[in-house]
């Protein structure tokens, strides 16, 4: 980074930025757990021959087995694509309006969730329901094992409350889809045959301005061999948009591979795969109660509201224990 010309490639530059984030977020806390290791060995000694350093021995124990249950944590994040940013997608699906709603709560959630933890969230497309929320929405999350921390979001999400679009106050149970697929740096190959991919061009929907609405600088990828499609909206450029589309679609693809890899790594020590795209995987009720609860963890909290706000990292830790337990 201290070379000359460093920042004349700002994509380069950014991606060793994030690299060296990736590796200060584990040797950062390894470093400290070993100082205060060294620290409560020097503390036992004194302590055998003064009480005040007594008192304190059990606080500094405390400390340090929260920072290796921390670092017990990130060792969980070994995955090939672990440490890259995540493409997060958000699809309203069965619950009408409400489930547009639900899905717009989620991509606050998440943008809160990134906002907490430091790491940068860039909106890549956006598709507004006419009548509340969002029909779609697909956001890049880069920062410290960003993908890591978030594969294991990918499902249904699932909301029990009184529906504030329904004039009967009848309680509305609504879906949404959420899926993660590791951002792919350009150094790292994805084969995509262009033969197997169909491109359309359309016009931008939403807000945007004359230019996006009255072009048709929209994108929309579809890889024939296995029906994934993509697509890009949020620029006012059809080339920015186009290579916005082929970013997502290689997330997808290389999120493809690394299903085939565990289910194989499942297959072999004959235990169940990792939970799929249209699998519910977390209930979040506001009536009769406030509660959230993981349906393949347990994990829960009660806070509704808090949850919603961004406190998701219990869910994400939980989820990450889960899965080492189901490969045992």
């Amino acid at each position: 980074m201290a070379s000359p010309g460093f920042w004349d490639s700002q994509e380069r530059a950014q991606a060793t930025v994030a690299e060296l984030k990736s590796l200060r977020a584990i040797v950062e806390p390894l470093s400290e757990a070993l100082r205060v290791s060294e620290d409560l060995e020097a503390m036992l000694e004194l302590a055998e021959e003064d009480k005040d350093f007594a008192n304190e021995v059990a606080g500094e124990v405390a400390r340090l087995e929260k920072r290796v249950e921390e670092l017990e944590l990130k060792a969980l994040l070994d995955g090939p694509h672990d440490a890259a940013g995540a493409i997060l997608t958000i699809n309203a699906r069965d619950g009408g309006t409400d489930a547009n709603d639900w899905a717009e709560m989620l991509l606050r959630m998440y943008l809160q969730w990134a906002q907490q933890n430091d790491y940068s969230a860039t909106l890549l497309d956006r598709n507004d329901n006419e009548e509340a929320g969002i029909n779609s929405a697909t956001i890049a999350i880069r920062g410290p094992m960003a993908y890591g921390y978030l594969k294991g979001e990918t499902g249904m999400h699932r909301l029990v409350r009184i529906s504030p679009f329904n004039s009967e106050g009848k309680r509305q149970t609504s879906f949404a889809a959420v899926d993660v697929s590791p951002e792919v740096p350009d150094d790292i190959v994805i084969e995509i045959d262009e033969k197997d991919i169909r491109e359309d061009t359309f016009r931008a929907s939403g807000a945007g301005g004359q230019h996006v609405n009255k072009t048709s600088s929209a994108i929309r990828l579809t890889h024939l061999p296995t029906g994934i499609v993509v697509q890009c909206q949020n620029e006012r450029s059809q080339h920015k948009n186009r290579a916005a589309a082929w970013k997502m679609l290689r997330a997808r693809m290389a999120r493809v591979e690394e299903e085939k890899r565990e289910a194989e790594q499942a297959a072999k020590y004959q235990s169940k795969a990792r939970v799929g795209f249209g699998s519910q995987i977390r209930n979040y009720f506001l009536h009769p109660d406030q509660r959230v609860k993981d349906a393949r963890t347990g994990y829960s909290m009660g806070s509704f509201h808090a949850v919603l706000d961004g406190e998701i990292q219990g869910f994400l830790d939980s989820y990450l224990k889960w899965r080492v337990a189901q490969e045992n």
